[in-house]
């Protein structure tokens, strides 16, 4: 009996190594060439598995973009209220709510370009809702606000995965991008905060 046990515990292990190579092969083909670019042949081709194994995991192309999303979900999480309820003041939150995002700004690199593939995939368009709901959400909390107001919404735009890359695209690093809509919000901000 324990031998049994042990095989289907190894057969177990095998199948998850399986399906996490597609997953992490779905998810480089789609930083590569996109979403709708990608096809499931592609995904066995980069993950070492027969297309069979693709589907056996993953019966439609969706299901891939599913795990795939599920993936970016645990890999790149979002940023935690407990990081920017550290500051006392407005200013102080509203430092840590950049400091927050210009964190994450460089580990999902495609994610400006599966933005604009959202309609391809229920799942795509799923999560990028769900981070601009939390990045909103992050933003009333660093302004103090329980309903989102015009300055939430303009410091969660700021903070934006676009707004990064615009940066990276002038060749400005993380941090400088951090330190630049750090001065620029608590100058913003300054008149507004009530402390």
């Amino acid at each position: 009996m324990a031998r049994r046990t042990y095989r289907q515990s190894r057969r177990g292990e095998a199948a998850e190594e399986t399906r996490r190579r597609i997953v992490e092969a779905t998810f480089a083909l789609h930083n590569e060439q996109g979403i709708a670019a990608t096809t499931m042949k592609q995904i066995a081709e980069r993950a070492g598995v027969a297309v069979g194994s693709v589907y056996h995991h993953f019966p439609t192309y969706d299901d891939a973009i599913g795990g795939c999303a599920s993936h970016v979900r645990a890999a790149f999480p979002f940023p935690a209220a407990e990081a920017i309820e550290r500051g006392n003041d407005v200013a102080a939150r509203v430092e840590a709510y950049v400091d927050a995002y210009a964190a994450n700004a460089d580990v999902f690199p495609g994610a400006e370009a599966a933005r604009s593939e959202a309609h391809v995939s229920r799942h795509v368009a799923s999560f990028f809702e769900e981070e601009a709901a939390h990045r909103l959400a992050l933003a009333c909390l660093a302004l103090g606000v329980s309903e989102p107001t015009e300055e939430a919404r303009a410091l969660a735009a700021l903070a934006d995965f676009a707004v990064f890359n615009a940066f990276a695209r002038e060749g400005l690093p993380p941090e400088v991008a951090a330190r630049t809509l750090k001065s620029l919000l608590t100058g913003w901000l300054a008149p507004k905060d009530p402390r």
